[in-house]
């Protein structure tokens, strides 16, 4: 089995080993079985969701339910459900697919049927008992029921174990008596099922629960919330009282629910990062054919280089991200093969093989977030006064990128865990930060090479500039982790700083990676743009580097030690040739202007 024989790198491991080409997955690989998926998921989208958009807008959420129940008919719930509880079994990279193509119609649809999909029925396919699976994901898998996940509360949001959700043991031993106030629950409105979180007695970690949306069970719901974007996405309270909860039906283990609310979370992550690529798609189309169109000075806007230079930025974000999240989606698919070839059950391969690269999911998470909120930013700014009309689709689609920097674990939060989750790693011996951080520090102390490197092949000096990027995170925090130790968590901006660093790395190599696998395999006249796109994207990312790691050295060095790893920094992201970035925009714009459209 292919997967078996390839080495796979471990979550995290992309900092300290150099990932060649052939080795990543990218949109080009699709197989035809997904292409097929993908092509009847756009069909979907462009039939039952985008001509009702103003509908959406509108709050009409009878609508939200009734286009759910469709996907369901159309089996795109249970893309990653097990065939044995009524799914279709797809593999990991189909399910990121379904996700990328429904959610493009509507931040409406796409937080209902991500909502469902991800932590409203993961919960119970990765962690409920064979009794559990049996009675409720067949439900779940064809849109015969809907899910919902009760978690943040009034007094508990990042700090989500923090919740007062009460969970009491009836005196007769058969039943809990749930009790207590949940808020923004997607789906609440109607969904058959919630998955909610609550505390027995004193326990330090919540439990979960399954329990079923009977309002003669002491459940009430608020109204509906009135909301920035997402307005037809249903999103209510909903309070317990005294709902009564058979025993059989706590998920996993008592005291097991902040595990079961994290792991359901990094699914949900790099999903949401999915859900947001194909709006970055529409949104920069949209633009490219309104500047096509819109004359100003007797000449389209699309002319213009301040248009071109907002078309080129916007096709390149949206490039990085499909390049970043198809390379992970495909390591988690390709860990749980690994996982399940050595005799986990698929329950504990997909939870294991997600775990594994929680790293990665939060990165995509917060990039892609940011990126289709400034996509859609720039297509206002393109429409110019007609963008902050309703009657155009570009403020619709602004309002509804919003929300994907707070759910889903806010982005500061997700910051703040990919470097925690790094460090913890590294910690467990599963990635060797160490080793690689104390030859950065050496290579400091040394006399640098004044040598001119051979760069006559594709991408040879991208690829040192990301080697060097590599070890500005890793002399970034290996100084800090070494200052601050254990305390490192308390300095939340360090942090940030140097997730920022991470989060670049990683997003500029997956986009160089595809695009020399591609241009190794069609040539690199065929992918002329999509080079130009790479370094576009690793050029931005070094100035966000610099950026970052002086303001991290700056925070916690002082005197000898602050000049020297200034030097560092100022050695590391320095060009030997530097791109003429005025032309990279220029081509790429120039391409998305010719085709009217993205077209890559």
């Amino acid at each position: 089995m292919e997967t078996v024989e390839k080495d796979i790198l471990r979550g995290g491991q992309f900092l300290v080993k150099e990932t060649k080409c052939e080795d990543v997955f990218t949109p080009e690989d699709f197989n035809e079985e997904q292409k097929m998926m993908r092509d009847s998921v756009i069909e979907f989208n462009d039939r039952e969701i985008i001509p009702h958009k103003p509908r959406f807008e509108a709050k009409d959420y009878a609508l939200t339910e009734e286009v759910m129940r469709k996907a369901g008919d159309m089996g795109f719930l249970g893309v990653a459900v097990p065939e044995a509880y009524g799914g279709l079994g797809m593999g990991f990279v189909s399910t990121m697919i379904v996700c990328e193509y429904i959610s493009s119609g509507t931040g409406s649809f796409s937080t209902a049927f991500g909502a469902h999909t991800g932590i409203g029925t993961m919960p119970i396919t990765l962690y409920g008992t064979e009794e559990q699976k049996q009675k409720y994901v067949p439900k779940l898998a064809s849109g015969e029921w809907f899910g919902a996940y009760c978690l943040t509360e009034p007094g508990a949001g990042s700090d989500a174990n923090s919740g007062k959700t009460t969970a009491e043991l009836t005196s007769d031993g058969k039943s809990y008596k749930i009790n207590g106030q949940k808020m923004w629950i997607s789906n609440a409105g109607f969904c058959k099922l919630f998955i909610v979180f609550a505390r027995i007695e004193n326990d330090k970690n919540i439990t979960g629960f399954i329990v079923e949306n009977d309002p003669s069970n002491g459940i009430t719901l608020g109204e509906e919330e009135h909301k920035l974007g997402i307005r037809a996405s249903s999103t209510r309270q909903v309070f317990f009282n005294d709902t009564v909860v058979p025993v059989e039906n706590m998920l996993s283990e008592r005291g097991n629910g902040f595990k079961i609310a994290m792991n359901a979370l990094n699914v949900g992550r790099i999903k949401l990062a999915a859900a947001c690529l194909d709006s970055q798609r529409r949104i920069t189309t949209t633009a490219v054919q309104y500047a096509n169109e819109r004359k100003q000075f007797k000449t389209p806007i699309a002319d213009f280089g301040a248009i071109k230079y907002k078309l080129a930025e916007m096709a390149t974000s949206a490039y990085a991200g499909e390049s970043a999240c198809y390379r992970a989606a495909k390591n988690i698919e390709d860990r749980i093969a690994l996982r399940e070839a050595a005799g986990n059950s698929h329950q504990e391969a997909e939870l294991k093989g997600v775990e594994e690269y929680a790293i990665e999911c939060s990165i995509l998470k917060v990039a892609v977030s940011e990126d289709v909120q400034n996509c859609a930013d720039e297509g206002i700014q393109i429409f110019g006064g007609m963008g902050f009309s309703e009657e155009t689709p570009m403020e619709a689609a602004w309002r509804d990128a919003r929300i994907a920097r707070i759910y889903e674990g806010t982005n500061e939060i997700n910051r703040m865990l990919s470097v925690g989750m790094l460090v913890k790693k590294a910690m467990k011996g599963h990635v060797d930060l160490l080793g690689p951080a104390t030859a950065v520090q050496n290579e400091l102390m040394g006399i640098p090479s004044f040598e001119t490197p051979d760069y006559s092949e594709l991408f040879s000096e991208e690829k040192e500039m990301i080697a060097k990027l590599k070890k500005v995170f890793l002399m970034v925090a290996g100084a800090a982790v070494q200052k601050f130790g254990p305390d490192l968590d308390a300095h939340q901006q360090l942090l940030i700083a140097a997730s920022d660093i991470l989060i670049e790395i990683y997003m500029a190599e997956s986009t160089i990676l595809r695009t020399e696998k591609n241009a190794k395999r069609f040539g690199e006249k065929a992918q002329e743009v999509q080079i130009a796109m790479a370094k576009l994207y690793l050029y931005n990312a070094v100035s966000i580097v610099e950026k970052n790691g002086k303001e991290s050295i700056i925070s916690f060095a002082e005197g000898d030690e602050q000049r020297m790893l200034l030097m560092g920094l100022k050695r590391f992201v320095k060009y030997t040739n530097y791109p003429d970035i005025v032309d990279l925009r220029k081509a790429i714009a120039e391409k998305v202007k010719t085709e009217n459209k993205y077209c890559f």
